[in-house]
Formats: structure tokens, sequence, C-alpha cells
């Protein structure tokens, strides 16, 4: 089976790549810009030049492909690609899909799209699960909430450095996954006919406040945070100013999404159906607190190398400078 894997140099799209190469998949994937991609050739995968925002590109790219992973998306920070990539761009790889007469099309969109419709983001989304949903190929939607990646830019890097930590009100509690274990959803799916023309969550086996993030990161770093919190009330009157300027629209639709986050609903689902038709134990998913431990023992490790190697060269400069002393 031939894959073609779509933002295969993604946070999630390059585990998708990685597994599905370990797993003996034929891995092509689609990039703008080979030589950002360099790495996907050296594990092995294929790569073909196309942009699901340009169709022209598309119809190679396919060809002898017998199932699509899509994990394209706009970056959080650049709102005003929202549409161009998650709406249109998507829309055009489906097209392309249904004319290759691709077997299975993998799509990712998120949990909770359809709660939403004032969010551009998690419209879109919505709208692009309903335009798969018709095309009439064989697809699998998976439904993720939150990446476990995510925590390290967000809350570990800045209480480690002693920056602030934003916090939205009473954050929602989220269900984060690694995306190395949303992989492996991913990648299942193709073996596994039950998961045909459905849509199934993707979550974490807890959901989790900003707080209590925050909390574990301040236990494993052994550093206290700067946590500011930014009122709900606040953030509405600000969105609700920045909608009168078409200028700001863009500015606006990302306070629209922060909102999402501060509506103190859990982002989360129960996962016991979807283990048993993905064939997956729960004992196999790593936790929030796990990966966390994980990730400040490796960098407070390196943190300490690098104080003994500046102590090192410290030491040696003034033995040096001592010697110079009693050379005269």
């Amino acid at each position: 089976m031939t894959l073609l894997i779509v933002s295969a140099t993604g946070t999630l799209g390059r585990q998708i790549a990685r597994r599905a190469l370990d797993e003996g998949y034929k891995v092509r994937c689609l990039v703008r810009n080979p030589r950002k991609a360099t790495f996907l050739k050296e594990w092995g995968a294929e790569l073909v030049v196309g942009n699901i925002c340009t169709p022209s590109t598309l119809a190679p790219a396919l060809e002898g492909v017998t199932a699509v992973i899509d994990a394209a998306t706009a970056r959080a920070a650049d709102i005003s690609s929202f549409e161009r990539v998650d709406w249109n761009g998507t829309v055009n790889l489906i097209q392309a899909a249904v004319t290759a007469k691709i077997d299975r099309f993998i799509y990712f969109s998120i949990l909770g799209a359809e709660d939403y419709p004032d969010v551009p983001l998690m419209e879109i989304k919505r709208c692009a699960e309903l335009f798969l949903k018709e095309s009439g190929l064989n697809y699998t939607i998976l439904r993720p909430c939150g990446f476990m990646q995510g925590l390290v830019s967000q809350f570990a890097i800045p209480i480690l450095e002693g920056q602030p930590v934003w916090l939205t009100g009473d954050s929602s509690p989220i269900a984060y996954m690694d995306t190395q274990d949303i992989a492996k959803f991913a990648i299942r799916a193709l073996s596994v006919p039950e998961t045909g023309n459905r849509s199934f969550p993707i979550a974490g086996s807890r959901a989790w406040t900003g707080k209590e993030i925050i909390s574990l990161c301040e236990r494993q770093s052994g550093k206290d945070a700067k946590v500011t919190t930014l009122p709900i009330g606040v953030i509405r009157a600000i969105r609700q100013t920045f909608r009168f300027f078409e200028w700001s629209w863009n500015a606006a639709d990302r306070l629209a999404f922060t909102e999402v986050l501060a509506t103190g609903k859990p982002l989360t689902a129960g996962m016991d159906e979807v283990y048993q038709v993905f064939g997956i134990e729960p004992k196999e998913i790593g936790t929030v607190d796990a990966y966390l431990q994980e990730y400040f023992s490796r960098i407070l490790r390196k943190l300490k190398e690098l104080d003994y190697e500046k102590n090192k060269q410290k030491e040696a400069q003034s033995a040096k400078q001592k010697k110079k002393k009693m050379m005269y």
C-alpha cells in the first residue's frame, strides 16, 4: 500500500510518516519545500513537490497512491490562512482523491467542531467533515483535542525561562495526547475495515486544566510559574471591538478560538469504543504527567551538562591566567 501524507513535516505529520515507514508502508510525502523535508527522505519516504492550495500539483502526487492521510492545517498564529488551507486546500485534496479513485482517506478534524459555529477554524473543520462524508470516498475522521507537544511551548519553556504563563479565565480541561500515539490510530485505521466511513474522538486518558499543567511543570522543574490570568469578559469585549474594524478581523478570529478554551467545558471524550475498534490497548498510550516528567528530566540533565562544561572552561581559563602571572 502506498500512502500520501499531507503536512508530513508538521508536529503530527512527521510522527505519522515515521510510524507508517516503521510498519512497512510505502510513504510519499507532499511537500512545498524539499530542503525542509530532507529528514523524511533520509527516513525512507518519497518526496513529491506540491501544495493542496494548488490543485494542478495534486494529480501527479496521487498517481499510484492507495490511501491519503491529511494532517494539514494552518498555523494557529496565521488565522488568515485557515480558509485557504483548511477549507479550500482540503476540498482540493478531496476532489483530487475522488478523481484518482483513492481507496482510503484519513482526515484530521478537531473534537467538538460542531459546537462552535462562531469560531472560524471549528466551523471550517465541521464543513470539511461534511464535504468528505458526501464525497463518496471511504473515509475515517479522527478528532483529537490537544497535542502534548504544545504543552512545552505554552507552559514548560516559559516556566523554565521565568517568563509569564497566560491563562484564560477558568480554562477548559483538555485531554491531551502525544502525537506519536495519535499516529498509531491513523496508521491502524488503514488496516481495520470497521473504521471506514466513521468519525472517532481521539482523547487522552484524562483532561487537564491549565492550572494543573502549571503545577506539574512547577514540581518537575523546581521553579515557580509567573501566571497571568485574562478574564473571559475582557476577551469578549476585545473581540467585539475588533469585529468593528476590517483590519483587525484576524485578531478577533484568534480571540474567538481562545474563548473556546476559556468556557470551562472539558475537551474530552470517552475512548472505550475507540480502543476496541482500533485494537489498541489504553496502556499503550502515554500520559501527560509521564510526558512532562520525561521532558524536564531530559532538559534539566542537559542544562547541568552545559553548566558543567561552562565551569570547566572557566577553570581552564583561570588556570591559564594564573600561569601567565607566575611566568612574569
